[in-house]
């Protein structure tokens, strides 16, 4: 190369294969890198399109489907920092992981099998990984940091939606957002943006361990709400590790939610004013649910920070519970301290899928990438939510303008009772609160499982779960 040749500019590098599900219906898998460009305007004249982003995609189209008729579902993980290997390999794809399950978990090199309840069997799916995530990166010369934040983030995921619904030609087919954790603000968000900016409408939004409100898990100084909103979870997280005897999941949920309705941030409001008799009352009331002791719940001053729970819950058998799934359990080399230093669940999943993911997409869909595999990045962070300066971090507004301008917007909301990180009680607030007419209420839909974050490496859970997001894709037709 001479030294006034330029490099070459970024191009597409997608593999195609063929494969076919279970039932013996043909797909096509197709996975690589997509070049996000940028007009570029220098005093008012176009100068052209230029490389911003490659980011990483994997579609699979059902062969010979109608596309106008043929459902896709755009998917999508979280962190921020994540990549799409959960849903992807969890629940959605036409292959999942082989991990075990809390208490039972496989021995490394872990497996993979035939996902038999594949959303795929119902619905086109294209799995995204955000910029600097799984093998998305910023084109060459260019910085990362603009899609590292809320703004950033959704423009680059609405192009590329934008730009495969086009080349594929998809225009016309009923169409699909499915996020899980983080993902659920960028599909909130993404349903919003992809109508306002592109004319696209949705037929459905699938909020995966929802979190639209970070108010709701927030545990500042003077906001009792995040205390308030876990305690069910707490609760739940209790009966599976045997601290309510032999009573009924549901009915430790229901006298929790009612504590939590009512009596808790009435009790919590009142501050110094409760009397040493109903400050008593209400530590015996938090203990008894949570199954930590009073003298701790009163030291706390009433109020139990997540972290300090998933340490403290089974201090006295010297183990720490997950934060993303309450019915893992680890160790800590410190058993006296207050904050784990790792989250078990987290430890549990991330071998599995890891080695699942670089094993997949070489020997099965002949994808080749030396680089490493962002599975969970921090190179994200900080992660900029400018947008929200002098106000917390909120999208549910978003969504509502979205059902407001699109009455046939649905919404599938997934909760799992143990999920530390998202309680299921706080989505539930969230949406309570949601600015859209009554009109639309019949639009939202709740599912619940006794599992986790992800709830799918609970296969009771996994099955039903796929049979509740295939109701719902299917529920698009008028």
């Amino acid at each position: 190369m001479s030294e006034t040749s330029q490099p070459a500019a970024p191009a597409d590098n997608l593999v195609t294969s063929s494969h076919t599900l279970p039932s013996g219906q043909a797909y096509t898998a197709t996975t690589g890198t997509m070049v996000l460009r940028e007009e570029v305007f220098t005093d008012g004249k176009f100068d052209g399109l230029r490389p911003k982003a490659e980011m990483f995609v994997t579609s699979y189209t059902l062969d010979g489907a109608d596309p106008l008729s043929r459902p896709v579902t755009f998917a999508f993980n979280g962190g921020p920092g994540s990549s799409s290997v959960w849903l992807h390999l969890g629940v959605l794809g036409p292959r999942r992981v082989v991990m075990g399950d809390a208490g039972a978990l496989l021995p490394p090199p872990y497996g993979l099998a035939d996902n038999e309840e594949s959303l795929l069997a119902v619905s086109d799916l294209v799995f995204i990984d955000p910029v600097s995530t799984g093998f998305s990166r910023a084109a060459e010369g260019e910085k990362a940091e603009p899609y590292h934040g809320f703004a950033g983030d959704l423009e680059s995921v609405g192009e590329l939606i934008r730009l495969w619904t086009t080349r594929n030609g998809r225009w016309m087919s009923p169409k699909f957002l499915a996020g899980e954790s983080y993902g659920t603000v960028r599909a909130a968000g993404l349903a919003d943006h992809l109508q306002s900016r592109y004319g696209m409408y949705l037929n459905g939004v699938m909020l995966i361990s929802s979190v639209l409100d970070f108010i709701t898990g927030e545990f500042n100084e003077g906001n009792d709400l995040a205390y308030v909103l876990y305690l069910p979870t707490y609760a739940a997280i209790a009966h599976y590790h045997g601290l309510h005897g032999d009573r009924p999941l549901q009915d430790v949920l229901r006298e929790a939610e009612e504590f939590a309705a009512r009596d808790y941030p009435w009790a919590l409001a009142r501050g110094s004013r409760l009397t040493e008799e109903e400050r008593a009352a209400t530590a015996a009331r938090i203990a008894a649910l949570t199954g930590l002791s009073e003298d701790y719940v009163d030291r706390v001053n009433l109020r139990i920070e997540h972290i300090r729970f998933f340490t403290e819950l089974l201090r006295p058998r010297r183990q720490t519970v997950g934060r993303l799934d309450g019915r893992f359990t680890g160790w800590d080399p410190d058993a006296g301290r207050e904050h784990f230093t790792a989250d078990p669940s987290m430890s549990a999943i991330m071998g599995p899928y890891s080695a699942a993911l670089n094993h997949y997409l070489r020997a099965e869909l002949g994808y080749a990438n030396d680089l490493p595999y962002e599975v969970l990045t921090s190179r994200v962070q900080p992660w900029s939510y400018k947008e929200f300066e002098n106000a917390h971090i909120a999208v549910a507004d978003r969504l509502a303008a979205a059902m407001r301008a699109n009455p046939h917007l649905r919404v599938h909301v997934a909760c799992g009772y143990h999920d530390g990180a998202t309680p299921y009680y706080a989505a539930e607030h969230t949406f309570a609160h949601l600015p859209v007419p009554a009109e639309l209420a019949a639009n939202i839909e709740f599912s619940y499982y006794e599992a986790g974050h992800m709830m799918y490496v609970h296969e009771p859970s996994r099955l039903r779960q796929s049979a509740d997001l295939a109701a719902f894709v299917l529920g698009h037709q008028p």
